[in-house]
Parts: structure tokens; C-alpha cells; sequence
């Protein structure tokens, strides 16, 4: 499932920084197809507004671990004006911390080392 973490990058394991980058592509894909994103809007799972700030986040991660990012994201006038008439969503990242500690034991680790487990 396509899903905006929205938390510090570097609590990410590799897995999950690399998969969070990625859906960025794909959301940005699906914004660019004319498919409605209201169920990932609606339910707080991605903000529309916020996924190139959240792309460029990512990659900056990717690129401090020494690993090579080489898909940079570029907005179209006709992608920004696709995403403002969209609505924002509220990312819980507290939530979501909660439920990558939860799920992934890396990135428990991750987060108890203070991002540079």
C-alpha cells in the first residue's frame, strides 16, 4: 500500500526508505493518471501536498547512507496544478512511528539508536 511515513528518514531501515521512495513515484504516477486518490487522502495515509518535500527528504537519505539516488522527481505546471486542487492530509507520523517500532525490527532499532542505528 502506497503510504507516507512522514517520519524522520534516518529512523527508516533500508527496506522502508527505499519502499517509501519509491510510492512516492508511484503516488506522483497515480496524480498524474487522473486517478482518485480521496481513499489515501481521507484516511491519512499520503498528503498529495507534501510529496515532493517528502521525495527530496528521502533521496537526501538515500544519498547520506552512500547509496546512489539517480530518480529525482520533477513536477510539471500541469502536476502542481493536479495537486493543489487535491486535498491535504494530516500524516500522523507519531502514529506511524509507533507502527514502524511495531512492524519492523530494524527500524525499532533504528529509532532507539536515534536514527543512525
Amino acid at each position: 500500500m502506497t503510504r507516507m511515513w512522514g517520519v524522520d528518514p534516518r529512523v527508516l531501515c533500508r527496506q522502508h526508505l527505499l519502499g517509501e521512495h519509491v510510492e512516492m513515484h508511484m503516488f506522483l504516477g497515480t496524480i498524474r493518471q487522473g486517478h482518485s486518490v480521496a481513499g489515501y487522502t481521507s484516511a491519512g495515509i499520503v498528503d498529495p501536498h507534501r510529496v515532493l518535500a517528502r521525495h527530496d527528504a528521502l533521496a537526501a537519505e538515500i544519498e547520506r547512507r552512500g547509496m546512489n539516488h539517480r530518480s529525482p522527481m520533477v513536477l510539471t505546471a500541469s502536476d502542481e496544478e493536479a495537486i493543489a486542487a487535491l486535498p491535504a492530509a494530516e500524516i500522523d507520523a507519531v502514529a506511524n512511528l509507533a507502527e514502524l517500532a511495531r512492524r519492523c525490527e530494524r527500524c525499532r532499532e533504528r529509532q532507539a539508536a536515534g536514527g543512525t542505528g
